[in-house]
């Protein structure tokens, strides 16, 4: 029999899309499973975007530009400059999902061996595009004690290499909700700057910020403009994950001339997912508004039920829609696991996403969860609940 890739065999499988089977499992025993694995939204897209696709009146659906429909590109140069972020068309290529921009970034710009630094936890993918890109990932520990903080840059400087290329952030966090300060961007700044690194600015969250706190993106800082790649999406902003696009922003000439190879490569992004992004650009605030109070309230449903709870901490995220509890377990994916074989309350259980899978450190996370507080609150309140019943009978709890 052939042998499998190296990189094949690497290549880390979703902790967040693992369980599934388990979760299927479990259906077909009748239980009802509330999903707070998986960023999936249950807002409903925009009626302008919908809308846009309805009314296409395509006699061929062909390729477009590799770098995007040129009338979408300068779209999103009106959409950022909502945000003071000044950008061209040939600043912008249009990717399929946020996922190909995080791909194509690190092949356009890191080398085979090199290193990029990422404070942990972090976005799952990433361990998976590095693999992908043969990059290799130098976590550094942010902590839940802080609601996840940036690290000290002293942690930073202590973790650069001859091989370090890159910092990755995502602001607002996924997994942990946190939002970067000013203050914390402008130190990375000055780190970027001393060592000439790239910084992957991942701002997929940026209208999802609570509290009267506000985005902070790594385009407005200055002096490192060559240095800044903005990667973004619109799957979470509009709620249409399935739409399939991201973008890659940088005011870097030559790093744009080698992406577009990449982008080139792969020849166009979705056509019908840039006419309905096209449009969603016009969807009205007020539908950003109501967004934004239900997952206000969501979020203190689950951060509050949470804390209620003997043994548990959840700090409150300034952002996103995810959050990450501390619980008296053994090991997350055992409980997550033992979730959906072995328990249920009312015919009833929750499905979460074990934490060690958003870190890099081995054994990190063992007593974390990921929660995403993509359900209504009539739903949150029933998970909030089955996850309190469940923590009085674990097997492997440990206070």
């Amino acid at each position: 029999m052939p042998q499998i890739s190296k990189k094949g065999c690497e290549m880390p499988a979703s902790p967040i899309r693992k369980l599934v089977p388990y979760a299927e499992e479990a259906k077909k025993r009748g239980i009802k499973i509330h999903h707070l694995n998986i960023g999936q939204p249950d807002i409903e897209t925009p009626e302008v975007m919908m809308n846009a696709i309805r009314h296409t009146d395509l006699k061929v659906v062909e390729y477009s530009h590799s770098a995007g429909i040129l009338s979408y590109r300068k779209k999103l140069c009106e959409y950022y400059k909502r945000f003071d972020i000044n950008i061209t068309p040939e600043e912008i290529i249009v990717t399929t999902g946020g996922s190909e921009a995080i791909l194509i970034a690190m092949q356009a710009c890191i080398n085979p061996g090199d290193e990029v630094i990422i404070p942990e936890p972090f976005y799952a993918n990433y361990n998976g595009f590095a693999v992908n890109a043969g990059v290799v990932v130098k976590p550094i520990n942010s902590v839940i004690e802080t609601g996840f903080a940036l690290p000290p840059i002293s942690e930073f400087e202590k973790a650069i290499t001859s091989k370090t290329k890159a910092i990755i952030i995502c602001s607002p966090n996924n997994p942990t909700g946190y939002l970067y300060s000013k203050e914390e961007l402008e130190a990375l700044k000055e780190l970027v700057k001393k060592h000439d690194l790239y910084l992957f600015s991942d701002e997929v969250y940026r209208e999802f910020c609570y509290d009267g706190k506000k985005h902070y993106s790594a385009m407005y800082l200055k002096g490192i403009e060559e240095n800044v790649i903005l990667l973004d999406s619109i799957s979470k902003r509009y709620s249409a994950c399935g739409a399939r696009i991201g973008c890659i922003i940088s005011k870097n000439k030559e790093l744009m001339k080698v992406a577009m190879k990449f982008a080139q490569a792969r020849l166009s992004p979705p056509t019908f997912g840039q006419i309905a992004a096209e449009a969603a650009i016009d969807t009205p605030q007020s539908y950003f508004d109501n967004v934004m109070k239900e997952y206000i309230s969501r979020r203190n449903i689950v951060v509050e039920s949470i804390n209620k709870i003997p043994g548990c901490f959840c700090p409150k995220p300034a952002g996103a829609f995810y959050a990450v509890a501390k619980l008296p377990i053994d090991d997350a994916d055992r409980f997550c696991q033992w979730l959906l074989e072995d328990f249920n309350y009312k015919n009833e259980t929750v499905m979460l996403a074990p934490a060690t899978g958003f870190y890099s450190t081995p054994g990190h996370g063992k007593d974390q969860v990921r929660i995403s507080y993509v359900l209504n609150i009539e739903s949150l309140k029933k998970s909030m609940k089955c996850l309190e019943e469940a923590l009085k009978v674990y097997p492997g709890r440990t206070s």
